[in-house]
């Protein structure tokens, strides 16, 4: 039986200012198995950054529970890689040592991790750029680095906000098949925020749709569609069903 990874159980997040209180998600629940790519989907402010956020442990619930192999989360989790939507690439570093930072930071060997890294660069196609300079690499180049470095330390987990979220329609679409390759052949388990809903499809296992703020799960669509998956199959009838059932479903939490 494939265990639970991560469990999201009843979870509330507030947050507060000196004049207000804002509730961002509320008596969120829902799982994330061994080895499965999850995608997450809702209106722009539902809390979807939020709850990656509290799996990671960077913030924590006002309510409820968040397990991260059956051990309650407390604080930032070492088991964890984070990408997010701004690459966040140090200028003055290249491209390789910004990948070994984490790997500084958690005082590790870096020399050994460089191996890794190399393969890595190799694997979403950047081998040669790894002594490249920030300025000296596209948008969807520095995607990638943040991508390697959030997978230098090994996690067992990957947590995705939005990575692809600024990039043009056509390295969005070549990127997303740059991380289905990493998730086969790294066999991470995968939480992927996105607003894009084919996009969530294409690379998910299961996709869980949030209704707008307070962040509530209203649908989870279960994708059983072949992989590797090919950008062709976005025109299929199987594809667009699935893209069609979350549109309904979201359609839901909008007032016209």
């Amino acid at each position: 039986m494939i265990k639970d990874i991560i469990v999201v159980d009843n979870v509330t997040v507030e947050y507060y200012s000196r004049k207000s209180k804002v509730l961002a998600v509320k008596d969120v629940s829902f799982t994330v198995k061994d080895k499965e790519f999850v995608s997450i989907v809702g209106p722009s402010g539902c809390g979807k950054s939020t709850i990656l956020r509290a799996i990671s442990g960077l913030i924590l619930p006002t309510k409820g529970e968040i397990y991260v192999h059956g051990k309650l989360v407390k604080g930032p989790q070492q088991g964890v890689g984070m990408a997010f939507q701004n690459p966040n690439l140090l200028p003055w570093r290249t491209a390789l040592k910004n990948v070994l930072l984490p790997i500084e930071i958690l005082g590790g060997n870096v020399r050994e991790y460089e191996k890794r890294a190399i393969e890595l660069f190799e694997t979403v196609g950047l081998k040669g750029f790894e002594n490249k300079y920030p300025w000296e690499l596209s948008g969807g180049m520095q995607q990638r680095v943040s991508l390697i470095r959030a997978l230098i330390h090994n996690p067992e987990i990957l947590l995705l906000d939005e990575p692809f979220g600024a990039l043009d329609a056509l390295t969005r679409e070549e990127l997303n098949l740059v991380l289905q390759k990493l998730w086969i052949t790294e066999k991470k388990t995968v939480l992927f925020v996105t607003h894009d809903i084919s996009e969530a499809v294409f690379l998910a296992d299961r996709v869980i749709v949030f209704k707008a703020r307070p962040g509530k799960v209203i649908h989870e669509e279960i994708i059983d569609l072949p992989r590797p998956r090919t950008l062709d199959m976005k025109t299929s009838k199987e594809f667009l069903e699935h893209v069609k059932s979350i549109r309904k479903h979201l359609g839901l939490s909008y007032k016209i």
